[in-house]
């Protein structure tokens, strides 16, 4: 009953997670986007990505569990695979927050200048 309870709290955990956390994340990034970029960006994330990410990781522990004989024998082999996933996401999220200030500026400073010519 102890493991049925864990598992439901579980599930709760990452789905709230998800729903209140990286969606909304994953929405700001199309921001300074124009509307035919942010159609196609979301459209090949949605479409591509999401599903390709998924098969990845189920294929990348079939094998190893297929490979080394049970899930307890790759699990320490999973857990590497897994930080530098992180790691590689932490990078990634910088990197494209760098981009995202970068473009926000952009379109501020064109917003000045529009704002700086109308008044004139």
């Amino acid at each position: 009953m102890l493991a049925v309870i864990v598992g439901a709290a579980q599930n709760i955990l990452s789905k709230s997670a998800k729903y209140s956390l990286f969606d909304p994340c994953k929405e700001m990034a199309y921001i300074p986007l124009d509307q035919e970029s942010k159609t196609k960006g979301k459209a090949a994330i949605d479409v591509i990505g999401n599903p390709l990410g998924k098969s990845g990781g189920a294929l990348i522990q079939q094998i190893l569990i297929f490979g080394l004989g049970s899930l307890s024998a790759a699990t320490p082999y999973l857990g590497v695979i897994l930080c530098g996933l992180v790691f590689l996401w932490i990078q990634s999220a910088n990197d494209l927050a760098g981009q995202f200030n970068k473009a926000m500026e952009v379109d501020d400073n064109a917003g000045s200048a529009a704002g700086a010519t109308e008044s004139t």
